[in-house]
This record gives C-alpha cells, sequence and structure tokens, in this order.
C-alpha cells in the first residue's frame, strides 16, 4: 500500500499544499492536491502534478559530470568533482581576483530555501560581488520603481479587501506572482470569490488572458504602451479632480511636475497611439480613481519585458500613490509573519534611495547594483571583455542563461569561453550542454523546506508550512542538497561561511534542518512548532494594526524625478500627433511575451506528459492577420527582427489582438544545434539584443514589443529549366 505524507510544492511562489505517495523504499509514485490545506484547498496545477514523473524521470542527472577536451560528459563521483572545481576556482582567483567568479541564480532557487540562502553566504566568504539572478532579467523594474519612486511602509491595497484592481500586462490566473498584490493560493477560485464580492477588474493586455476573460473592462492595446497608457490615466485623475488630495499634500510633493510632465497624455492621443477606445478608456480611468476606493494597479511581465518598462512600472505605481491606495494608520495589519520577525508598520513612505547610483559599478556600461545584484543582461559582456575583473568562472544555480538571456548567440559564446563553467542542474538544459561540470540536486521532495521568502506579502493571513524530504533520491543515485557544494567549495578553499550571522562549521557539514532553524530563529512562531503540524499552520498571533508615522521622519514619494521627466518626454517624442511610430516598414507586426499553462520557463519539457502538450512554441495570431498575410494555421513561417529570425508554425487566436504575435520563450537548442522544431520549438532570445533599446538603470532588454515581419516559409518555385527563382 502507498504510504501518503503531506507536503507542498516549490515550482511556483503559489506553494500549493500535496499529498506525495510513496513506496516502501521511499520512492515518489504520485502526488495530488491537499484538499485539507487551509490555503489552496486541494488545488494543483498541471505542472506540480508531474512531479513524480520529474522525480523519476529517465531524462534526469542522477550523478556529477565531467566534460572531457573532446565534448563528451563522463561520470565522476561528487567529492573528486568538487576537488576539482575548487583547484580551478582557486587558479582562477589567483590569476584574476575574486571579482572574476559570478554566480546566476535562476528562479527555482528561490523556492530552496536554505540554498538560497547559501549562495549568498558562499559568494560573501570568496570576495566577489558578482551576483545575478533572473530578478534583473524578468521584472527588475519593480526594483528601479522601489529605489526611484519609494515606498510605503504598511504595503498596498490586497485584492481581499479591494474594490477594484487593474493589471497591465499581468495575468494571474497563469503567471503565478503571489508577491504583487494577487492571491495566487488557489487563483481562479479567489478570483470568483472576490468577483462575487464586488471586486470590479480592469485588465490592460494585447491578448484576452485567462484573467480577461473575468475582467469588467478589457484594453487591448498594442504592446509596448504601457507607460503612455499609464501617463494618459495619470493626467485624467489629476484633470478630473480624482486624487486623494490629503493623501498627496502630505506623501507627494511633486505632484505639480507629474502633472506638467503627463499634460500631453490626452486620452485621445493615448487611444490612438495604443489603438483603443478613448471612451472605453476614460471609463477605466473612472472606475479605478473615481469610483473606487480601494484597490491598486499592478503589472507584470508584459510592461516589465517591454519598452520604456522602468518608466511604464514607476507610472502604474504612481497610480497607486495618486489615488491613495495604501494601508493607514489603525487599520489591522492581514499577515503578521510566521517565520519572520514581527515588524512594525507605519503609515509613512519611505524616500527613494536610488541606489544603483552608489557602490561600485559593474564593467560594462556603468551599471551599479539592485538589491546588491549586478544586472543580469550585461552578464555574457561581463565575461566577455577583456581586462581588469573580467568574469571567468560562473556558476549557474538552478538556471538557464543559455536559454533566457537576451541575443542566445552572443550569451553562448560567452558561456563556451569560460574557464570554469559549473551548473547545478537535474537535466541537461542548454546551459548545462556548455557546463565542464554538472553537479545534479536533490529535487524538491527529496528534501527538508519552508518558505520564508516574501512571507507577509504571498499569504494573505498569517500562515506558515514546513515539509520534511518525503521521499528518496533514485537508487543509485549521488545527488546533494543544492547548497552543499558551496559550503564544500568554502572549505576547499579555506573560506568561513557565516550563515545569518552564525559561523558555520567548517570541519562537519550541517544538514538543512539546521540551516532552516538558523534562517528562522528570529521568527514569531519557532519553527520546531510548525514542524508539529503537516500541512501548515494559520498562525493566531495578537492583532496588530499600522501605526501612525514616525514624526522624526520626513520620508515622501518622488513621483517625478527628472530622468522620468525626461524619459516621458522622449516616449512623447516618438509619436507626435498625427504621426505614427518609428518603425521599420518592413515590420507588420509586435511581438509580445506569453507563458503557457503547461510549462514553467524553460524546466521540465522532456516530461512525456507536458511535451505531448507542448512540444513547441506556435505563433500566436489573430485569424484575420493569417489571411492578411496570406497564412493558414500550421503552416511554417519565420519571423524576423531586426536582430535575427527563428522558424515558428502559426496558430490561429481569437484572444490575440490584430498586429500583435505571441511567442512563448526558454524553448528552442543552442544556436548551432539543428533542432526539429516540431521537436524543441525555437528560442525567441534569437530576436532580441542585449545592447540595443536595453533600459538605461538595469539593463533590461527589451523582450516583449518586438518590431518583426512574418513571412511563410516555402520552398522556392522551380520552372522548367530547373533553376531556382
Amino acid at each position: 500500500m502507498p504510504i501518503e505524507k503531506r507536503t507542498y510544492c516549490r515550482m511556483c511562489s503559489g506553494k500549493c499544499g500535496m499529498v506525495a505517495e510513496v513506496d516502501n523504499d521511499g520512492r515518489l509514485l504520485g502526488v495530488r492536491g491537499d484538499h485539507e490545506h487551509a490555503l489552496t484547498q486541494g488545488y494543483a496545477c498541471f505542472k506540480g502534478l508531474q512531479s513524480a514523473a520529474i522525480h523519476n524521470s529517465p531524462e534526469r542527472l542522477l550523478h556529477s559530470l565531467k566534460r572531457t577536451p573532446d565534448g563528451r560528459f563522463v561520470r565522476v563521483p561528487l567529492e573528486q568533482a568538487l576537488d576539482e572545481i575548487a583547484a580551478r576556482l582557486a587558479d582562477v582567483i589567483g590569476r584574476n581576483g575574486a571579482r572574476s567568479v559570478a554566480l546566476f541564480r535562476g528562479t527555482p532557487n528561490y523556492a530552496n530555501s536554505a540554498a538560497s540562502y547559501m549562495i549568498r553566504y558562499f559568494m560573501k566568504a570568496i570576495g566577489s560581488p558578482c551576483f545575478f539572478s533572473t530578478m534583473t532579467i524578468d521584472q527588475s523594474a519593480k526594483w528601479v520603481t522601489d529605489d526611484r519612486l519609494g515606498t510605503w511602509r504598511a504595503g498596498r491595497h490586497r485584492i481581499e479587501t479591494a474594490d477594484v484592481f487593474m493589471a497591465f500586462g499581468y495575468n494571474p490566473l497563469l503567471s503565478i506572482q503571489g508577491t504583487y498584490g494577487f492571491n495566487v493560493n488557489n487563483p481562479a477560485k479567489r478570483m470568483r470569490e472576490a468577483k462575487a464580492r464586488g471586486l470590479k477588474l480592469i485588465v490592460v493586455d494585447p491578448r484576452r488572458t485567462e484573467t480577461a476573460r473575468f475582467a469588467d473592462i478589457h484594453l487591448q492595446p498594442l504592446p509596448g504602451e504601457d507607460a503612455a497608457i499609464a501617463a494618459g490615466m495619470l493626467r485624467e485623475i489629476l484633470q478630473q479632480g480624482w486624487e486623494d488630495k490629503a493623501f498627496c499634500a502630505r506623501w507627494a510633493p511633486g505632484l505639480a511636475d507629474l502633472r506638467a510632465a503627463v499634460e500631453a497624455f490626452t486620452p485621445e492621443y493615448v487611444a490612438e497611439r495604443a489603438g483603443i477606445p478613448a471612451a472605453l478608456f476614460r471609463d477605466a480611468v473612472a472606475l479605478f480613481a473615481r469610483d473606487s476606493r480601494r484597490g491598486i494597479a499592478m503589472t507584470g511581465t508584459g510592461p516589465d519585458m517591454a519598452s520604456h518598462s522602468n518608466l511604464a512600472n514607476h507610472l502604474v505605481e504612481c497610480l497607486n500613490v495618486v489615488c491613495g491606495r495604501f494601508n493607514r494608520e489603525g487599520e489591522r495589519v492581514a499577515n503578521t509573519g510566521v517565520l519572520e520577525p514581527l515588524r512594525r508598520l507605519r503609515a509613512e513612505a519611505r524616500s527613494p534611495t536610488r541606489s544603483w547610483e552608489r557602490g561600485a559599478k559593474g564593467r560594462v556600461r556603468g551599471f551599479g547594483r539592485l538589491n546588491g545584484e549586478m544586472m543580469s543582461a550585461t552578464l555574457p559582456e561581463e565575461i566577455l571583455a577583456p581586462g581588469e575583473g573580467q568574469i571567468r568562472a560562473l556558476f549557474s544555480v538552478a538556471g538557464n542563461p543559455a536559454s533566457v538571456f537576451p541575443d542566445q548567440r552572443r550569451t553562448a559564446e560567452a558561456l563556451t569561453g569560460l574557464d570554469l563553467l559549473v551548473a547545478l542542474d537535474s537535466a541537461m538544459t542548454n546551459t548545462a550542454k556548455l557546463a565542464h561540470y554538472i553537479i545534479p540536486p536533490r529535487l524538491m521532495f527529496e528534501r527538508p523546506d519552508a518558505p520564508v521568502i516574501w512571507e507577509t506579502v504571498a499569504y494573505p493571513v498569517p500562515f506558515a508550512q514546513y515539509t520534511p524530504a518525503v521521499c528518496r533520491p533514485p537508487a543509485g543515485s549521488e545527488v546533494v542538497d543544492e547548497w552543499y557544494p558551496f559550503w564544500a567549495l568554502a572549505k576547499r578553499l579555506g573560506k568561513a561561511i557565516v550563515f545569518c550571522g552564525e559561523p558555520l562549521d567548517m570541519a562537519v557539514p550541517p544538514d538543512t534542518e539546521h540551516l532552516l532553524d538558523l534562517i528562522t530563529k528570529h521568527s514569531q512562531l519557532p519553527l520546531a512548532e510548525v514542524r508539529k503540524h503537516p500541512g501548515g499552520v494559520l498562525f493566531r498571533s495578537e492583532p496588530q494594526f499600522v501605526a501612525p508615522a514616525d514624526p522624526d521622519r520626513a520620508g515622501a514619494f518622488d513621483v517625478a524625478p527628472a530622468d522620468v521627466r525626461a524619459e516621458l518626454a522622449e516616449v512623447r517624442g516618438e509619436w507626435p500627433d498625427g504621426a505614427a511610430a518609428a518603425t521599420p516598414a518592413r515590420f507588420t507586426h509586435r511581438l509580445a511575451v506569453r507563458r503557457m499553462r503547461d510549462v514553467m520557463n524553460s524546466s521540465y519539457r522532456a516530461i512525456p506528459a507536458i511535451h505531448s502538450r507542448v512540444p513547441y512554441n506556435p505563433a500566436s495570431l489573430h485569424p484575420a492577420d493569417l489571411a492578411a498575410l496570406g497564412l493558414a494555421e500550421g503552416e511554417e513561417v519565420e519571423i524576423e527582427s531586426a536582430h535575427g529570425r527563428i522558424p515558428a508554425i502559426v496558430k490561429a487566436d481569437e484572444t490575440v489582438r490584430r498586429g500583435v504575435v505571441t511567442v512563448s520563450h526558454g524553448f528552442g537548442g543552442l544556436p548551432w544545434e539543428a533542432l526539429p522544431y516540431r521537436q524543441a520549438g525555437a528560442n525567441t532570445n534569437l530576436l532580441t539584443s542585449i545592447d540595443q533599446h536595453a533600459q538605461t538603470i538595469n539593463a533590461m532588454p527589451r523582450f516583449s514589443a518586438v518590431p518583426v515581419a512574418i513571412r511563410a516559409k516555402r520552398p522556392p518555385a522551380i520552372p522548367l529549366d530547373g533553376r531556382l527563382l
């Protein structure tokens, strides 16, 4: 009989409760949603339900591998691999200094608490500042906004108590981003509950997404026009006097500068530029600002990966500031946290820090840091550019930069030129193929864990959960906890690791449980107590309320700093009245980013149930656009940008607005691999550039709203004389 164990999924920030079935040997047989879980109540997505197939996949890497000079991979014992890596690392540091060592963190590492802390402390121990992550190549516009606009210490409104929610290019029913104001624990159910309660939903998205199907108002603009739309909304609010005047007088002293900066973004101008009805635009603004008192506007990967992403995010957050959509003095704090210290929240603004302007700069294009991280889009250049501080060694932890970085050819060139590339991965990803060493980690149900990152913003209530390892790694394997190689390398290099303020014993390795205890040592409810509650625990803490502002603090939002005003003027100049935007005539469509329900970025594509559903990434267009281009559904095409071209198969999709083509990212092999498109798809980053159209503060590339042309891929005609036309 299978043994059932309660646990939780760690594929994304949803942390859905699961029941795992294991056999007597500890082998994972299957998983299902946990109907007794307090938050997710039995919900689990298709990807999470494939966990047993992922754990037991014949494609899974189970032993450390070393690449030989002829390009083959051979099996090597873990400790021998670590000895060799340490020796090569010491040589790199000895010749080039600690700055020549870099680390890139992939999204799954955030859901591995012990490892996510350890990699930071390892880089600190060896003295390298070269820490990169998916955050600075995904939605770093949010970090820029926090540092340039400021933040509210008591937090924004949440959907649970909102009258209105406005989503710019954000599809929470499909893309689980639980830190951005929407409760992703069983998302469709939460949306239905909110709508039944009376929530008004506004969606700004070029596609009628899963979220947009619930919308009261759906604005369907051309991709990349979010900054203009948000500027126009701010203008309308200020023109009509719908701003929260008392809040703005105290916390937004630059409102007059903002008013002047958005004056040219009239409803008619915005409607013509974005391709939306002016009346519907006005209705959306009135619903958000005039007719509602609680609720926020948020962005997702759409605006945050498109042109002017930092400006768009800043202006959307200004909608919340101008309308005062923040928790106020005396309001009850919904989630005070469980596995973190109790913090007193005050009804006050934290002034901008503009952290990227201070401290050490990268060697490439003079970019600074955000939250202690370097800008990921500069990593290939940091590797390729010779000189002092050139990166020569890279650890890729649960990431796949060879698939997800812009300009895939240039990125692959950089990775192949490293003196040392180590990939911690369970699959032979594009990045792993280029690595000198691959160290496979334990997968999520094979390790203990507790979600401690973004706890107070991800959960709507004070809730904590812990899971032991509920199954064993496959028999005969030599997989390892993802944190262990970094402790082991620090030991070999003679470096001491201080973990959450506690020096680790560098003679005897710690265990994951000990590391989790150190991470949560100041928690409100001891982790030892949480461990007693399989499936999680709702923490019955004393009610906490938002405290008044500290009279000794003089914080304020900076709604219209000089660089924002300058970029607004630049955006306005791109499209003068009565003129079209300056896009080459040969480009007929804008390529927009799009996520798929059944895949997670570039992960787990070889799993049969997943691959059978999405073997490749089709190019989705409106049926009328297919007809206008003379294409039939299922036809092979080429998509060309100013930077490159990829093959695709077109698909009719009435949810996509005309003039737009959507293609999901993370597919395809390495640039020089001749993988069949129908088997592997194509990598959209062959269409993108590292340095052209990049943002000024965070080097964010333009992944969305990319001008493209779409042409049939047909064999050339052969006339009677046999010569190709």
